[in-house]
């Protein structure tokens, strides 16, 4: 099957458009109406969207891309749910034999959707990730390397578009060595943040964890597909004071101008602050990536990066 070009240029953003009341794990999906308001803010400054799932909340974005002829292009995900439990998970992934069989029956409807969403909207899709951090070791939803080389085949088979999987670097470092000749492209993530980096050596972690995954596999594409700093922070998983308005401008302004002369697309996460995540606390870190609040007013960062024309490309 003739493939397209992998990922077009132009400013990216991970896209959940989840608000309060709203979640993937209750099935509340935002309105169409709510859709449109976001992705008319979006498309003057970003020319690519990231969707983790093939919900409803996907159906939604790409109708309302098409019905409006926006000039956006989505790579569009599959969401993959536990294959098997995880012991090494922190906050606990141990499942009933039942519910992994239930699991495995859901991720391949899901990937059935992605294959469906992708050739139904081929002129707005530009690529599929098939799954995302379903492998690393801290993760509540794994799905051994072997199924999701099954998952990428059977994908890869059905569409046109570039195909990847989303991770976070180290797997790619050795563990997903057999899934990486089945894609087209790597899509790495790098939090500094959550690595307990300072400001001063974030870009440089993150360069860093680019060059580890480019090493591990010379001449195979990447992207980035998750790359952001929270904030507001209660110290879990980092630094809380480094969590902030300010240190998220700094990042994004140094993060961006590199990707780009270094040729590699690069997904801001994320595009509004996700109440729906984490714990119950107010000031859980999971809630403040967004370059918006979750009532849609842009941050310092968003402001820095229209002022220095870091965006849409």
């Amino acid at each position: 099957m003739t493939r397209a070009p992998l990922l077009p240029a132009g400013a990216a953003i991970c896209y959940s458009g989840y608000r309060e009341g709203q979640s993937p794990d209750t099935q509340v999906y935002p309105s169409v109406a709510q859709i449109r308001e976001d992705l008319h803010l979006l498309a003057p400054s970003w020319r690519l969207l990231r969707l983790y799932d093939c919900t409803p909340h996907a159906e939604r974005v790409l109708q309302v891309v098409r019905e409006d002829r926006l000039p956006l292009q989505v790579l569009l995900g599959a969401y993959l749910g536990a294959e098997v439990s995880n012991p090494g998970c922190p906050w606990g992934a141990s499942y009933a034999d039942d519910r992994l069989a239930e699991n495995r029956r859901a991720n391949e409807a899901e990937v059935g959707r992605l294959i469906a969403l992708a050739n139904e909207h081929a002129d707005v899709v530009c690529a599929v990730a098939v799954g995302n951090e379903a492998t690393v070791d801290w993760t509540d939803h794994l799905v051994p390397v072997p199924r999701m080389v099954e998952h990428v085949r059977r994908v890869k088979a059905a569409v046109r578009q570039p195909v990847t999987f989303c991770e976070n670097h180290v797997p790619w470092l050795d563990k997903l060595a057999p899934l990486v000749p089945e894609l087209d492209f790597i899509s790495v993530h790098s939090y500094p943040l959550w690595e307990y980096r300072r400001i001063d050596d974030a870009l440089a972690c993150t360069q860093a964890d680019v060059a580890r995954v480019q090493a591990a596999h010379p001449g195979k594409a990447i992207a980035i597909t998750e790359a952001g700093w929270a904030t507001q922070s209660n110290g879990r998983g980092m630094h809380a004071g480094d969590a902030n308005d300010a240190l998220q401008a700094e990042y994004l302004r140094a993060l961006l101008p590199w990707a780009r002369d270094a040729g590699l697309p690069c997904f801001v996460f994320e595009a509004f602050d996700e109440p729906w995540k984490g714990s119950a606390d107010p000031l859980e870190p999971e809630k403040h990536w967004g370059l918006y609040t979750v009532d849609r007013q842009p941050k310092r960062a968003l402001r820095a990066l229209h002022a220095e024309g870091l965006l849409r490309g």
